[in-house]
């Protein structure tokens, strides 16, 4: 059968080999940073996003390795078995033009890392962390260029088989696997990660009581006695707004002093330590706790007395 008969499942080949490569060269990418910033530390820039170790990157990264590195390799090595078989020609326009595009949507891919990372650099990020990144992007973008570009100057590829080739699948097999078994000593348990979404809902609701709290002390100048006094207050608040929904203990609130309090309850994980939820950062922050019963204590702030013409010794 002539290669024009095959030209749409070659051009099939190459299209979803390209979806593939993006996913494992992002996969890597993250994952390699992900590594960087969870073992560098920079406290300057940490503090935004993409300085921060983020773990839904890291286990996005995994997820894309795994699904996307048998589709590639499967496809490259069919791709190979074509031309060495002569069904796909050295010189067919599918194979020239495919190829090109490959090079072509990686190349936007890597120049898009690039100006990321330099615009890190540029936004103060720790220089060290800067060039670990660098020359990650820099291995990942060679690694596909180098191949693709070898490829398409090959002359001779009818019953010729290329162990350049063969070392390069063999090779780039070998990272992608280390880079993958790599990311993997960091990247939490789904059990773990469940149970912080859960300790993450508690600390939501901490934090709508702490509110209403405020809100309570606004309008009568004293801190509720109770929670279930503070809901009677609220009819917005519902019985659930007070529950650990992994225990399904109430929520505990003690008063502590005339403008202190604190709140209690079962935690599944801590957050002491924790850089892996860019999105709730500052909400976490606001709530530090370890791990089992933990009360963590709050006060009316300053601005909130102000507003009240009230100037007390404040105190912690």
């Amino acid at each position: 059968m002539s290669e024009e008969n095959h030209s749409a499942k070659f051009a099939f080949y190459y299209l979803l080999s390209l979806v593939a490569l993006l996913f494992m060269a992002i996969g890597s990418g993250l994952i390699l940073f992900q590594i960087i910033n969870k073992n560098i530390i920079d406290l300057v820039s940490d503090t935004y996003y993409r300085g921060r170790y983020s773990g839904s990157a890291l286990r996005f990264g995994l997820s894309s390795l795994i699904v996307a590195t048998p589709i590639y390799y499967f496809l490259a090595i069919q791709i190979q078995k074509n031309l060495y078989k002569g069904t796909l020609k050295n010189d067919s326009g599918v194979r020239k033009w495919l190829s090109y595009f490959v090079l072509l949507v990686s190349s936007v891919v890597m120049i898009a890392w690039f100006v990321s990372i330099i615009n890190s650099f540029l936004s103060g990020e720790l220089t060290l962390k800067v060039i670990l990144k660098f020359f990650s992007i820099l291995l990942i973008s060679g690694l596909i260029f180098g191949f693709y570009l070898y490829d398409l100057k090959r002359k001779e590829v009818l019953g010729v088989k290329d162990k350049l080739v063969k070392f390069y699948f063999i090779g780039t097999l070998l990272i992608v696997l280390i880079i993958f078994i790599s990311g993997f000593v960091f990247v939490e348990s789904p059990f773990q990660v469940r149970n912080r979404k859960f300790d993450q809902k508690l600390i939501s609701k901490f934090s709508k009581i702490n509110n209403n709290i405020r809100s309570y002390y606004l309008s009568n100048h004293r801190l509720p006695n109770t929670l279930e006094e503070l809901r009677n207050y609220y009819p917005n608040l519902k019985e659930n707004d007070f529950k650990n929904i992994k225990t399904g203990k109430k929520i505990e609130y003690k008063v502590l002093g005339k403008y202190n309090y604190e709140l209690c309850s079962d935690f599944l994980t801590s957050n002491l330590n924790d850089s892996d939820s860019p999105n709730s950062f500052y909400l976490d922050g606001n709530w530090p706790h370890d791990k089992g019963y933990q009360c963590i204590k709050k006060n009316i702030e300053k601005h909130n007395l102000n507003e009240l013409n009230i100037n007390p010794k404040y105190s912690e």
